[in-house]
């Protein structure tokens, strides 16, 4: 019960996106109702709300936003996070992955291995920050850091 089972994207007052940023999207989005942990801990001896979750993302005011709601339609969480802790680790993983799109195009899979390596790399540090980042407001296995840290680039490159 403690998954996420519908995730929006409030990008409405962002660019769209490219068509490699909008095929991540929905490669994170579909790997990630396929398969999440996201468990809200008790917080202040109130009871938590059951999920399955329904999660908006979005950015406001320089904050990453999680609102957080059962399926049933009552509020189960809203969080809303520093985007400094990010800045870096975002920036690097667009720069790698627009090396990433270019090297495919071009460059020997031997070549496309390696900058898929580092690619990796950076995106581990990124779910890592978020993991740390989401502690004592949800509780996230690596995968689902992984596609939400994804997700957020996607609204970093509209903001």
């Amino acid at each position: 019960m403690s998954h996420i089972a519908e995730i929006t994207l409030d990008d409405s007052a962002l660019p769209p996106p490219t068509p490699e940023i909008e095929q991540e999207r929905k490669v994170a989005i579909y790997d990630l109702l396929e398969d999440n942990t996201f468990i809200l801990p008790a917080r202040d001896g109130r009871p938590v709300a059951d999920g399955p979750y329904r999660v908006t993302l979005s950015i406001r005011d320089k904050r990453l936003v999680f609102e957080v709601d059962t399926t049933d339609d009552e509020r189960a969480a809203e969080f809303h996070l520093s985007l400094g802790p990010f800045r870096q680790v975002v920036k690097d993983y667009f720069q790698i992955c627009e090396s990433y799109f270019d090297a495919v195009k071009t460059l020997p899979p031997s070549q496309i291995e390696t900058i898929d390596m580092a690619r990796r790399g950076i995106h581990n540090e990124g779910s890592r920050v978020l993991r740390e980042r989401l502690e004592g407001k949800v509780e996230v296995d690596d995968d689902t850091a992984r596609r939400l840290f994804t997700l957020i680039c996607v609204l970093h490159f509209g903001g």
